[in-house]
Parts: C-alpha cells; structure tokens; sequence
C-alpha cells in the first residue's frame, strides 16, 4: 500500500458515489461497485474524509457514505 494506490482507491470510491442517484452508498454498496478489499476502501475513505468530500453516518446495519 502506497500513497498512489490510496489516492487511485479513493477515485474508484468517489465515482461509485457519483455515478449513484443520490450521491450515497452504503460500505457494502461501495465495495460491490468498486470490488475493492476492505481496507482499501477504508484508506479511500481516509483520503476522501481529510479532503472534505464525503460525510459518514451509521445507520442500523451499515456505514452510509455520501459526497458533500
């Protein structure tokens, strides 16, 4: 894992976002888009946080995220 594949993760993460009607997706929803591991997604979602472009709340079953 390096800083380039992180930054390639959280573009993956953010077009699955955007291309997604209401801009939001659940983890699961994310990682069935992406096909990404876990913790790649995690460290995409790291980038996106610090870069203020996403929003995370928890929901019942599932973390939400949604672009700002």
């Amino acid at each position: 894992m390096n800083i380039e594949s992180i930054g390639t993760w959280a573009g993956e993460v953010y077009k699955a976002l955007e291309s997604s009607d209401t801009r939001m997706l659940g983890f699961k929803g994310v990682k069935k888009a992406t096909k990404l591991k876990k913790d790649e997604i995690m460290a995409a979602l790291g980038w996106l946080g610090r870069e203020g472009k996403i929003v995370l709340t928890q929901n019942d079953e599932d973390v939400v995220i949604t672009l700002v």
